[in-house]
């Protein structure tokens, strides 16, 4: 598990596109956590369970969650873990709910996941420097334990899988390094396997931001400083997760998405900035070649990573944490369970678009990443094709730009009348106007994952490949091209007016694309 999803550069001189009520500056009550006060709003939503019954840390929550996220579900809040009285868990902070998804990135619910993406994309275009606050103000220091006395497994570390490694503490986690040639500070999302009572290891996937940070530190014969953040609001889940340009920091997007700085406080012991509102915090360095066999563990893909075999692990010398609390936890499955889905399938959205607007590709009308293709393993494009060669411009661009260029094996490109979002409609236009000999395309060598499980044997990742399928129309007979058979706005408007006089139930479904050639006469 090593969260990413790329996200080109922003200007911090963005403006935001718009305001909202709950996107304003979040209130810090003096002793609530960002994760409190975000449960709060969630519980206000009627979209929390707490469970008081006892529940076993080690597979049985993690299989409750996969069965209640299979479909639209609320956030799952633990409240008596087997073993570890006084502590919470919570798991499908987001799962596939857009509505929780909206609250996150400090939005009203909307009614169309592109709504949302579109939201975000904006948001990921501007930033804003944290603010420094008291490390006594900090929440997590209401209790702080040092040295030999520190043993993480107080925490209700998780085993999600039957064939994972161990317990894991880091998945919903936060992981702070910093790069000690620029000082640029990185925040990451990765895999912690518990090691030991005050050791707990660090994998990162070959290129990612703290294992290049490890390598500088490492190369001056100096341990990396390192901390890990749980018990966090899911924003900075959200920025953690992101691949974000290497000479800049999450905690300013973080700010820039909630409208508000961070607030961090710099430790004493590590010289990090670390979030002062988060619930647990582990700090301590790793050593140079200090490594130990981690995983395997169940991953995004719905299968296990291979074990990752000699990876760092950290030696904890300071846990901060505040009274009672929460650890925040990132199930990974091939269901709506996984907390990777939705989550990754509106970065990947968000990200992508941004960049086919950056290199001026015009009729962009949507872009969408399938939650349920492991959140970032199929992406739809809208467009409305405007010249020759239109969708397979899209095609390669979509496929290879920063934000689309990881892992991602399908692209698919449609004509306007289909909405991205809609897999049948998507599916639909693949069977009636693609031609497999001709609008298929195969990109080779891309670049991948050590965790996809197609590509063996292993020693060939993560080098890979994608398919581009076009499923537009034949732009050279667009004009010709076979009607499609579209209702008339007039009778579908009369109809939906009609809906609960014809006693049907729910509403009726939104339809946009409407017949706008005139009929033929009435046949009598």
């Amino acid at each position: 598990m090593d969260l990413s999803v790329s996200i080109p550069k922003a200007r911090e001189s963005d403006q935001p596109p718009h305001k909202s009520a709950s996107a304003q500056a979040r209130p810090a009550a003096a002793n609530a956590s960002d994760l409190e006060i975000w449960l709060q709003k969630v519980e206000a939503m009627g979209e929390l369970k707490r469970i008081t019954a006892e529940v076993d840390p080690d597979l049985e929550a993690a299989t409750i969650t996969y069965l209640v996220g299979a479909e639209k579900s609320p956030a799952l809040l633990f409240e008596n873990i087997k073993g570890h009285p006084g502590h919470r868990a919570l798991y499908n902070m987001i799962g596939c709910n857009l509505s929780r998804f909206c609250l996150m990135i400090g939005e009203e619910p909307v009614d169309h996941p592109l709504k949302a993406v579109q939201i975000l994309q904006q948001k990921l275009g501007r930033k804003m420097p944290p603010k420094e606050v008291p490390a006594e103000s900090a929440i997590c220091n209401q209790n702080i334990v040092n040295g030999d006395a520190v043993d993480i497994r107080i925490f209700p570390a998780q085993r999600m899988w039957p064939l994972d490694g161990g317990m894991y503490l880091g998945t919903g986690d936060a992981v702070i390094t910093k790069d000690p040639e620029s000082g640029r500070v990185n925040v990451g999302t990765y895999r912690m396997m518990i090691k030991g009572p005050r050791e707990i290891g660090v994998y990162t996937s070959p290129g990612k931001d703290a294992g290049l940070d490890r390598e500088k530190w490492w190369k001056m014969g100096k341990p990396m400083p390192i901390a890990a953040a749980f018990g966090i609001d899911p924003l900075l889940f959200l920025v953690a997760a992101t691949s974000l340009p290497k000479t800049e920091s999450e905690y300013e997007y973080y700010s820039g998405i909630n409208g508000a700085p961070i607030e961090l406080f710099t430790s004493d012991l590590t010289g990090l900035p670390l979030p002062a509102r988060a619930e647990i915090i582990l700090e301590g360095f790793v050593y140079p070649n200090e490594t130990f066999a981690e995983g395997p563990f169940g991953e995004f893909t719905g299968y296990y990573g291979r074990p990752s075999g000699a990876t760092p692990y950290m030696r904890v010398e300071r846990v901060r944490y505040r009274d009672n609390p929460t650890l925040t936890c990132a199930l990974m499955a091939e269901n709506a369970a996984n907390e990777a889905g939705l989550f990754w399938a509106c970065l990947r959205a968000a990200g992508i678009w941004a960049d086919l607007q950056k290199l001026g590709v015009p009729g962009v009308q949507g872009v969408w990443s399938i939650p349920e293709a492991a959140g970032w393993g199929i992406t739809v494009v809208s467009i409305k094709q405007m010249y020759a060669g239109h969708a397979s411009q899209v095609m390669a661009l979509a496929a290879q730009c920063t934000a689309g260029a990881y892992f991602g094996k399908y692209v698919i490109v449609v004509d306007d009348d289909i909405d991205p979002t809609n897999v049948h409609q998507v599916l639909w236009a693949m069977a009636t106007r693609s031609r497999p000999s001709q609008s298929i395309d195969i990109l080779r060598e891309t670049w991948s994952t050590f965790l996809d499980p197609s590509l063996n044997p292993p020693e060939i990742r993560p080098w890979g490949s994608k398919c581009l399928i076009n499923a537009c129309m034949d732009f050279r007979f667009i004009k010709t091209f076979s009607p499609r058979a579209k209702l008339s706005k007039e009778i579908y408007e009369k109809v939906v007016a009609r809906w609960q006089e014809l006693g049907l139930s729910g509403q009726a479904p939104v339809i946009s694309v409407f017949e706008d050639e005139s009929a033929p006469r009435k046949i009598d």
